[in-house]
């Protein structure tokens, strides 16, 4: 028998579905009607999230109107454009559902594929990654770079997936409950939750080029992601234990320094040498040894602060306008 979203459970549907738009007039209307096409298919209630990320044209005038006419349908509009980070956590914070699904608003992300993420975490998988076999995007400034970085995240933290870049994703809840994204790591969800014990894997999905609108994304981008590589190895291996890599490098500095100047101690008892002429040397290795006991205070303040993170890391990185919620006591309603 087909399935009828709007005789979903707004209480407790099965799976939620989590799409952040900025600017994205052109592809609304197509996406929500792809979109719930598909879940009706799906014979499992459902429930669909949209995130209005601060858009400057009608994006959240045309997600409003479909709010009025679809009661599966919930809008949470930002208060400015906060980026995709914010509009994903925004949207995970809100869902009701067993099983969340994140993708994209742009029609990048075919809603087609979302009946082969769900076989998956049927399967048994906490996490299943989308991976961009035949990816479209621009060869220098967008499929180079993230080759790069997929490679490297992939060596740092041990996970085995081709592509962590893409937001078309699925999670059992447990999974978005154990974390708090900020910054730009939505692309390395499956990296910071790795050190958790999920069972991850990843799926072929299509990339279509965009038909409709302009992309958000530049060059500047690059940078961003470099150190959201160098962010996401320190959350993995020593977020709950800082003093690890600020001890060893306190510890490598203050040695050097330390053998430094154990060298020059015995060359100027024990080899006449002038205490002037190697006073550069001398100086360079208080440096070192000052360097090291620094990195070591560093380590153990961060510590302290990896303590206060871990109690106080529910503080949000966005802000809400208004709720469209038919469910609860947010809708429509200034947050």
């Amino acid at each position: 028998m087909e399935y009828d979203i709007r005789k979903n459970d707004p209480e407790h549907p099965q799976v939620s579905i989590v799409v952040p738009f900025y600017n994205e007039e052109g592809n609304v209307e197509e996406m929500h009607r792809r979109l719930k096409a598909v879940l009706e298919q799906t014979g499992r209630t459902c429930e669909i999230i949209y995130v209005d990320d601060g858009s400057r044209d009608r994006t959240y005038e045309m997600l409003r109107a479909i709010y009025q006419r679809d009661p599966a349908v919930r809008v949470i509009k930002l208060r400015r454009n906060f980026g995709q980070t914010a509009g994903l956590q925004a949207g995970f914070d809100h869902v009701r559902g067993d099983i969340i699904i994140s993708m994209d608003g742009d029609l990048q992300h075919a809603p087609e594929e979302i009946p082969q993420f769900l076989a998956k975490i049927d399967e048994g998988y906490d996490i299943v990654s989308g991976w961009r076999v035949d990816r479209k995007d621009n060869a220098l400034f967008r499929k180079f770079p993230s080759k790069v970085a997929n490679r490297i995240m992939g060596r740092l933290v041990k996970v085995k997936i081709h592509d962590f870049g893409t937001t078309y994703k699925a999670y059992r809840r447990e999974v978005i409950s154990s974390i708090r994204l900020f910054g730009e790591l939505h692309r390395f969800i499956p990296a910071l939750i790795s050190r958790e014990g999920f069972k991850i894997t990843e799926i072929p999905i299509s990339n279509i080029n965009r038909l409709k609108g302009k992309s958000n994304y530049g060059i500047s981008r690059v940078k961003r992601v470099f150190f959201d590589l160098i962010t996401v190895k320190f959350m993995v291996s020593f977020i709950d234990r800082p003093l690890q890599i600020f001890g060893l490098l306190g510890m490598v500095f203050g040695s050097a320094g330390f053998l430094i100047a154990a060298v020059i101690t015995v060359g100027f008892y024990f080899l006449s040498w002038n205490i002037k002429e190697n006073m550069g040397n001398l100086i360079f290795s208080v440096f070192l040894m000052i360097l090291g006991i620094f990195f070591i205070m560093i380590g153990l303040l961060a510590e302290v602060v990896s303590r206060i993170y871990f109690q106080t890391h529910r503080i949000r990185i966005y802000s809400v306008d208004r709720i469209d919620d038919r469910t609860g006591d947010d809708g429509g309603r200034a947050a």
